[in-house]
């Protein structure tokens, strides 16, 4: 249910974060403040601009240059792997060497963590551990009523975000995904996860774009991910320790443009509907600009308010005062053939019955042809009431006739016969004029004023 405009426009949303924020470390930026929000790090990062490194730059550029022409060479081995390793390898030769004399930003001189008093650097080789999410406490009915809310808040963020995660795999890869399973495993893992010291995760844009590029096509690579990951913690911490900032800088500037789609975007640029192209630079720049979750809410009521715009377009009616379409005979004087056709719901109940207007005064009874709406809503069929009120005060009878079995069903309901003395129900439209003709028929006088008007 969620429009491609705004999986496309927050997608490329997402990538323009990404690549932007990667200027940082693939420049060697040094920030005299990290705010957060987008707009504020960006003039962040302008203002630092004079302490760019040449040499950061070099190692964004060479872990760019390997993992667009290492695909070209072989795809056996995913491209990241190569890179990363032979860069990283690179400048802990050069280090050794003596040849790269400034300080180059690595996973092991950002990150830090005290483990049992001792300072490690970037990821502790720790193990996950059974532990109570709560701690030793025991678990009170009022902390259960205190992280209720959070607990569905984080919940909801978690399914939409993977579920678009999802969905735009499926862009990629040509498939559809099973949205039960998705929602199933992600509630398990989540549910699980605190009890071994991990916190709630979700689908994510980049990791599953990069898993698509390398060649992903079934759940087997997502445990084939989880596993790489623990044996990175457990066995490879301190050779990832050595991997340069700049250079996953460079990876997440490629998979940010792989994210993006550029072609695509402007394609659905050039080539959509006025409306669908708002609702895709409405998301683009909400997700920019404030927040993703945020972007794809106003996208969606965006994209729900023109769907039905469009759907009351498709909504009709027009008067027959002489001939209908489906008869050869001539209505009879004082009778009249009201057809809508589309869904009369409240997108459309005003237009669909602001023809009423165009009925004569010496009309006597009217043909209410219902035999082309699909469906009706509580709106229509208030609507469609109010009409039958004012066409009795005018002492005017309606023939309802040709209903589909949804709306039948509801008149049924809504008991429209016993409640309205001036309306009679007829299965067919032919039915319908049948019944017109008998009742001018029994009443002459009819005929008699309107010959007289």
């Amino acid at each position: 249910f969620i429009p491609h405009p705004v999986t496309t426009g927050f997608t490329a949303g997402i990538a323009t974060v990404i690549a932007t924020l990667q200027i940082k470390d693939a420049l060697g930026l040094t920030l005299s403040s990290s705010p957060d929000a987008f707009p504020e790090r960006v003039v962040a990062m302008w203002e630092a601009r004079s302490t760019a490194q040449l040499s950061e730059l070099a190692i964004a550029a060479s872990t760019l240059a390997l993992l667009i022409l290492v695909p070209k060479v072989t795809k056996r081995i995913p491209a990241p792997l190569i890179a990363l390793g032979l860069v990283a390898a690179g400048v802990f030769a050069l280090d050794r060497t003596g040849l790269l004399h400034l300080p180059v930003a690595t996973i092991g001189t950002r990150f830090h963590s005290v483990v049992d008093g001792v300072d490690v650097a970037g990821i502790p080789r720790l193990a996950p551990a059974f532990r109570l999410p709560w701690g030793d406490s025991p678990l009170r009915l009022d902390l259960l009523r205190e992280l209720l809310m959070p607990a569905f808040a984080i919940a909801m963020l978690g399914a939409i975000e993977s579920l678009l995660s999802a969905v735009v795999a499926d862009g990629m890869t040509g498939e559809r995904h099973d949205p039960n399973a998705e929602l199933i495993a992600l509630g398990v893992g989540n549910v699980v996860a605190p009890f071994f010291g991990g916190i709630a995760a979700t689908g994510a844009l980049a990791r599953t774009a990069t898993n698509v590029r390398s060649g992903a096509r079934s759940p087997i690579s997502a445990i084939v991910h989880a596993f790489v990951v623990l044996l990175s913690v457990l066995l490879f911490a301190p050779l990832v320790a050595y991997i340069p900032m700049a250079s996953l800088a460079g990876l997440l500037l490629l998979v940010a443009w792989n994210m993006s789609e550029v072609r695509h975007f402007v394609h659905v640029v050039r080539v959509a509907p006025k409306s669908d192209v708002a609702v895709l630079l409405v998301c683009f720049g909400i997700t920019v600009i404030v927040d993703m979750v945020f972007a794809v809410s106003i996208g969606v009521v965006l994209a729900a308010l023109l769907f039905m715009r469009r759907m009351a377009d498709l909504t009709h009616s027009e008067v027959t005062h002489e001939q209908t379409q489906s008869s050869a005979r001539q209505l009879p004087k004082g009778v009249v053939l009201y057809r809508i056709a589309g869904p009369l719901f409240f997108g459309a109940a005003q237009k669909a019955m602001g023809a009423f207007d165009e009925i004569r005064s010496d009309v006597r009874v009217v043909v209410l042809d219902l035999g082309e709406v699909p469906t009706i809503d509580a709106t229509g069929l208030v609507a469609l009431e109010s009409a039958l009120q004012r066409l009795h005060r005018a002492e005017r009878f309606v023939v309802l006739s040709g209903p589909l079995p949804e709306p039948r069903s509801i008149f049924v309901k809504a008991e429209l016969d016993s409640l309205h003395p001036n309306l009679v129900l007829a299965d067919t439209l032919e039915q319908g004029l049948a019944i017109a003709s008998d009742l001018v028929v029994l009443n002459p006088a009819w005929n008699d004023a309107a010959s007289s008007t």
